[in-house]
């Protein structure tokens, strides 16, 4: 059974007129052009641009926000471009349509205060990066706990791995951002999947996706319980006043009472 898209954002939503990248070839209703690589949609018809009285803007790919929301500004008349994505199943934005006058103008902006711009991404692009230091850092402390068999160095990985910016991975969904323990436990359990056991070969071979995570559940299952039951190793600290002697490299035998390094 095919399931139905959803139906487009409304006008209302966006505050523009709505203007379709079609998936499949159509053709206008009214002067039957096609196929059409932009339609609107009037009575439930396609309309060609031109005939919807939108063929004199022109196209602006999403990208560059700056310029984007100038040209909106400087155009009298805009539009939002939106395709249906098959895969999640709802309509996603690819642009804008604007007047041509107004994207010139929009341009000329951009170039005017562009060192201005490029300063002040730089600074967030380090505030971004700091945040994240912090934030990978919680997180593999937040998988140490959870899991203290899990090795320190592997608990950095596993953090870096699902803490990316921008990746769409677990830990950065808003369960992720909070350290909830089912969040953190998905990233670790998907990084044993990966690493310590067969699935990825599976997937090589062709076995099913969730046929190849049942093949190998027991053995992440058998990873997960050990790192849960195991008890963390205690972490060495420091003294104010270096020892000359080390307690640990020194043996004192039980016949002669004299002390030998190991």
């Amino acid at each position: 059974m095919t399931r139905a898209a959803p139906p487009p954002p409304t006008g209302a939503a966006t505050r523009s007129p709505l203007v379709f990248q079609p998936v499949k070839r159509k053709r206008c209703g009214a002067c039957r052009r096609g196929p059409l690589g932009f339609l609107t949609l009037e009575g439930g018809q396609p309309r060609c641009l031109d005939c919807a009285d939108l063929g004199h803007l022109v196209f602006l790919p999403r990208g560059d926000t700056a310029l984007t929301r100038r040209a909106r500004e400087e155009s009298a008349l805009s539009a939002v471009v939106v395709r249906f994505h098959r895969r999640r199943g709802r309509y996603e934005r690819q642009g804008v349509l604007v007047e041509e006058p107004a994207l010139a103008r929009a341009e000329a902006r951009c170039l005017a205060d562009a060192e201005a711009r490029a300063r002040r991404r730089a600074r967030d692009a380090a505030r971004r990066a700091a945040q994240d230091v912090v934030f990978v850092a919680e997180f593999a402390a937040r998988i140490r706990r959870l899991f203290p068999g899990c090795p320190e160095g592997r608990a950095a990985a596993i953090a870096a791995h699902a803490g990316a910016r921008g990746s769409g991975r677990v830990g950065r969904s808003a369960a992720g951002r909070a350290l909830s323990e089912g969040a953190v436990a998905a990233a670790v359990r998907a990084a044993v999947r990966h690493v310590d056991t067969p699935y990825d070969r599976l997937l090589m071979e062709g076995v099913p996706r969730w046929e190849a995570r049942s093949r190998v559940a027991e053995a992440v299952a058998a990873v997960l319980d050990g790192w849960q039951a195991a008890t963390p190793a205690p972490t060495p600290t420091s003294t104010s006043t270096p020892s000359t002697t080390t307690p640990a490299v020194l043996h004192k035998t039980a016949t002669t009472g004299t002390v030998r390094s190991m």
